[in-house]
């Protein structure tokens, strides 16, 4: 368990053969709903109970349970086709200022990328394809092009294990699963 690393961010990754809490809860309480998920120790951060448990205390919510991958930065800039904007409006935007400081937001062929500083800074995509533009390749533009937009840091995407579509997308992009995350949101 570590502390919180900012004001907004409390959540559990984990990774192989361990996992983190961080939160400013009592050490003690975690230790204890840990222990109370009755489940291996290794996956009791990430169970059903433990997440539910750190939600009642802290009233916090959670969107899903995401893989996340990260990619290492590619050479250039960015591809010409991409332009950035300013749109405080777009549904993606709102939730990564949500999740997100430091928020940039590029479109391209339709689609839209996102990059802004997430958990502990780390640099974070977020990508949407509106309905009427998928099927046509679209949605595997925008992840290497964030990856020439790094300036040298690591991308790091998380997405939802439903989403098998997006996964693929990222993993052809050069994106690697390196673990799991709960992230909690502060409440309603």
């Amino acid at each position: 368990m570590v502390g919180r690393p900012s004001g907004r961010d409390a959540g559990v990754p984990a990774f192989t053969a361990h996992s983190v809490v961080f939160t400013d809860e009592d050490p003690a309480w975690v230790r204890k709903t840990l222990a109370a998920a009755d489940c291996d120790a290794l996956a009791a951060p990430m169970n059903v109970r433990f997440l539910a448990a750190f939600m009642e205390r802290t009233g916090r919510r959670t969107d899903t349970i995401d893989v996340m991958t990260v990619a290492e930065p590619l050479p250039g800039g960015p591809p010409p086709a991409l332009e950035e904007i300013g749109d405080p409006g777009h549904p993606r935007v709102v939730s990564a200022r949500g999740r997100r400081d430091d928020v940039r937001v590029w479109t391209a062929d339709g689609g839209l990328l996102v990059l802004g500083r997430g958990i502990a800074g780390r640099l974070e995509i977020a990508v949407e394809v509106p309905e009427e533009a998928r099927h046509r390749g679209l949605g595997r533009r925008p992840a290497p092009a964030a990856r020439r937009l790094a300036g040298g840091e690591p991308v790091w995407a998380q997405i939802s294990p439903g989403n098998a579509r997006s996964l693929r997308s990222f993993q052809a992009a050069g994106y690697r699963p390196v673990g799991s995350e709960a992230l909690f949101l502060p409440g309603p």
